[in-house]
């Protein structure tokens, strides 16, 4: 049997084998640990200061002039860089923040 024969049945083996193995651990079903269901998820616990930046988002371009979400982009921020305790009054609403449309009247 010839060299390059050879290493391209072994080459094949492999591929088949990696493929198996590949299946195999996609198929199979994890299993949680006994410990584990007690915890509550976290997209149940509500966050005043997530729920205020997902409004944000959903204004757009229009949050860039909103002082509310400026405040909680603020928070957000100085809590990632660590500059401040969290401390238990976070921002949970933006206050009376104005219309997406506000600056759109102010400026004619």
């Amino acid at each position: 049997m010839d060299g390059k024969t050879l290493a391209r049945i072994v080459a094949v083996v492999f591929v088949a084998v990696a493929m198996t193995a590949t299946a195999l651990e996609m198929s199979r079903k994890e299993d949680k640990p006994a410990g584990e269901g007690a915890h509550i998820p976290a997209a149940s616990v509500s966050n005043p200061l997530r729920d205020g930046l997902r409004r944000c988002q959903a204004l757009g371009e229009a949050a860039l002039r909103d002082d509310g979400c400026a405040r909680l982009w603020a928070e957000q921020r100085d809590r990632f860089l660590g500059l401040k305790k969290r401390s238990g009054s976070s921002i949970s609403e933006p206050a009376a923040s104005r219309s997406p449309d506000a600056g759109l009247h102010e400026a004619r």
